[in-house]
């Protein structure tokens, strides 16, 4: 049995652009550089847990 890839949040370090796949993009669909993409996935019950964007990580949250 195949393991399913589980699709995290992506953002892009240059202009902020979040996106949702299995992997990073080659290309920001946002500014249609290369860019460098950082997981900003929530991974804890905090935050809602997996399938939603980790405030902290977005340098949204003060904890």
């Amino acid at each position: 049995m195949k393991k399913r890839k589980t699709e995290r949040w992506w953002k892009c370090s240059l202009c902020g652009y979040t996106v949702q796949l299995t992997e990073p993009p080659e290309q920001c669909p946002g500014c249609k550089q290369t860019c460098a993409f950082t997981d900003v996935t929530c991974y804890t019950p905090e935050c809602g847990g997996s399938g939603n964007i980790d405030p902290k990580l977005m340098g949204g949250g003060n904890t």
